[in-house]
């Protein structure tokens, strides 16, 4: 999903000259007549918006004032401001009342897009340093994680009601979703914001120093052990304890963690009395602990106390669109790591990301804008800067076109051309395909009897049928030229009702005439 520009001005005609530069930009467009309108566009939250493109003169609400309202709510959204009458004093008074930027009427393309892009990206960059500085304090909030998906703002809901008490959550995901960001979240709008934030990745103990180092040992509890040592549970005394991979716990940990879940004590190696302790504790795994509690490996008991509140991370690519966002979210973060002035990603780029699968999640993600990064030469990161999702791509298109040879759906067709009269204009209701041409492309309608333009999937279906004729049946050569994969075009032909038995049906209704 590209980022969405708001325009907002009176003039009708500014507004469509405008809309039609921001699209070509490859960015989304909303439209605000005034200031009224715009302010309940960005307020109401449908639709996030990235940057406003504001007239400073209008009726009602002007610029200044919609500058000033968005300052009260707390709206922080770049402002680009734009006016006929280019003098020191309105420049200076925009600029003072937040804007990012100014330009003259009528602006010239090549300006506006310079000043979207400059104003977009140092918007994501000021963003990830606020989040740096959050997450390296404890504070990180959810308005601190970067999504646009439905199925995450349920999730942050759900978080957001586990934040306000001191109930035990286990947050359940695929590994690389961002479960402990979610955790970071959960404490950091909660009452032990202030406290300790203290995280374990239990799978990356090694079994026989799991009990010293989160329940701490004695002096002299075991070999090696020189000094008294305090551990996790201490160490997160009266914040959060996050405690990631849970379920790699071995027998005897859990024993002693269902103890210090129960009744708050816990008992270091070597000591010979239990220690009181106050921690929120917040649990994570990529496991199915219940198949595991089946299988024995985990304690029954244990799983009903970490299970109190579950909070379940959907895997990324049940939420592609956050991965424009996220994209330019890390872009932002390496960028400044790397010392390197990139502006952004190339909308071919972002919707190669857009469509792959993402089996290592966020963290996947993060590592493949990390490695882009370090590899651009230009000032956009574009498709060359990600070889491994293009030959992902190419391999899975000729995957498909194999398997449609193996099973015959890719033979190619050859057929005798027809007059376009003796065709219909378009296939009726579980009419077979025929494989005959269809209306040359000057003579196909796109109105119909009534005068309105015809639907999106009839016009697609007689381009796809005239192109399978002018080509005659040659589906590699047909799936070029409409610049699509070739297990795209058999896909449209399912969709769209043009099915493999329609076509065999069709060439022996031609053959037998």
């Amino acid at each position: 999903m590209s980022e969405c520009v708001l325009i907002v001005d009176d003039d009708p005609v500014q507004r469509r000259l405008l809309e039609n530069m921001v699209r070509r930009f490859g960015y989304e467009v909303l439209l605000a007549d005034n200031g009224e309108a715009a302010m309940r566009l960005m307020s109401d939250g449908e639709r996030p918006v990235d940057c406003v493109v504001l007239d400073l003169v209008m009726p009602d609400l002007d610029g200044l004032g919609v500058l000033a309202r968005m300052r009260e709510a707390g709206i922080a959204v770049p402002v680009i401001v734009q006016t006929a009458h280019g003098g020191i004093d309105n420049v200076i008074s925009a600029m003072r009342a937040g804007a990012a930027d100014f330009v003259v009427k009528p602006v010239g393309a090549e300006r506006l897009q310079v000043s979207l892009r400059n104003a977009l990206a140092a918007n994501a960059l000021a963003g990830e340093l606020r989040r740096i500085k959050r997450s390296q304090s404890g504070t990180l909030t959810f308005a601190d994680i970067v999504t646009r998906s439905p199925l995450m703002a349920a999730v942050i809901r759900n978080a957001g009601k586990a934040a306000a008490s001191g109930i035990p959550v286990l947050i359940e995901g695929e590994s690389g979703v961002g479960k402990e960001i979610i955790a970071r979240a959960i404490h950091g709008s909660g009452e032990r914001r202030t406290k300790p934030f203290v995280a374990v990745n239990c799978g990356a103990i090694p079994d026989n120093l799991v009990e010293s180092i989160l329940f701490g040992h004695e002096k002299g509890a075991f070999t090696g052990a020189t000094e008294a040592h305090a551990g996790k549970f201490a160490e997160a005394a009266g914040g959060t304890l996050f405690l990631d991979e849970v379920g790699e716990l071995p027998p005897a940990a859990q024993v002693k963690l269902l103890r210090a879940v129960q009744d708050g004590e816990i008992e270091p190696v070597g000591g010979r009395r239990t220690v009181k302790t106050d921690v929120r504790l917040i649990s994570a795994t990529n496991r199915n602990l219940i198949a595991d509690v089946k299988a024995g490996r985990f304690r029954e008991d244990l799983f009903y106390r970490l299970h109190v509140f579950p909070v379940s991370v959907p895997p990324l690519r049940e939420r592609l669109e956050d991965v424009p966002d996220l994209a330019r979210h890390f872009l932002a973060r390496f960028c400044a790591e790397e010392g390197k002035p990139l502006r952004g990603i190339t909308a071919e780029a972002l919707a190669l990301l857009a469509a792959y699968p993402w089996p290592g999640n966020v963290r996947q993600l993060e590592n493949m804008i990390f490695r882009a990064v370090v590899l651009a030469e230009g000032p956009m990161i574009g498709v060359s800067e990600f070889p491994q999702l293009a030959a992902f791509h190419a391999g899975r298109d000729q995957a498909g076109q194999d398997q449609a040879d193996e099973d015959g759906s890719g033979a190619e067709i050859e057929q005798p051309v027809l007059a376009a009269a003796e065709v219909p204009t378009a296939p009726s209701a579980g009419e077979a395909f025929p494989l005959v041409p269809a209306l040359a492309p000057d003579q196909m309608a796109l109105l119909d009897l009534e005068g309105h333009v015809r639907p999106l999937d009839e016009l697609e279906k007689e381009l796809i049928r005239f192109a399978i004729n002018h080509y005659r049946g040659q589906m590699s050569e047909v799936a070029r030229r409409l610049q699509i994969g070739r297990s795209t075009l058999y896909r449209k032909l399912e969709s769209l009702g043009l099915s493999e038995s329609g076509r065999k049906s069709g060439a022996a209704s031609v053959a037998q005439g």
